[in-house]
């Protein structure tokens, strides 16, 4: 039986699985995806390693990624997935990322998803900050940060040598109480 961590409208947060690897490794593999991710050339090895490594995990383990997949509640389809990781220096601090296959971008599904993710983070894992990273480039990540309600907090110019040139990143954070006042 899968482990559903939360639910909206229309999604399952819930664990990876091998039935996953395939529309995983095809959306990952996409270059216009992969444009401000940390990874090119995404495999069908990576993507069974990958979902290997997340059966062995659950969420709110301190230092470690764990990649939720988005499930829509409709179709059986997987969306796109999520990445949760808390600070290992500071345990009340969680990092998130998202990615969402191209088909099904512009749907409202990315604000969906994290918005849940923020209510599981505040609610179910009591944390106290949530922040993410996105490249500065990358209008569409900003734009769905600030629209769930996360301020931007950084702009670091040319602080990281990513994919052969120095590229520039924002930092975006929301605190339990903004998030409980919202």
């Amino acid at each position: 039986m899968t482990t559903t961590f939360f639910s909206t409208s229309r999604l399952l947060a819930r664990a990876m699985e091998p039935a996953d690897i395939e529309p995983f490794v095809g959306y990952r593999s996409d270059p216009n995806v992969a444009r401000y991710q940390s990874w090119q050339n995404y495999t069908l090895e990576e993507g069974r390693a990958l979902v290997e490594e997340m059966q062995a995990l659950r969420p709110g383990i301190p230092g470690a990624w764990y990649q939720f997949a988005l499930e829509d509640v409709a179709s059986g389809d997987l969306v796109g997935d999520l990445a949760a990781r808390v600070n290992p220096g500071e345990h009340s601090e969680l990092e998130v990322g998202f990615t969402l296959a191209p088909q099904h971008q512009g749907k409202g599904y990315g604000t969906e998803a994290l918005t849940g993710l923020l209510r599981y983070a505040f609610e179910s894992l009591g944390v106290r900050r949530v922040i993410a990273v996105t490249d500065a480039l990358n209008q569409p990540a900003a734009a769905l940060l600030a629209r769930v309600g996360m301020r931007q907090e950084a702009h670091f110019k040319e602080n990281v040598f990513f994919k052969g040139s120095w590229g520039s990143e924002f930092v975006f954070a929301i605190l339990a109480r903004e998030w409980a006042d919202a």
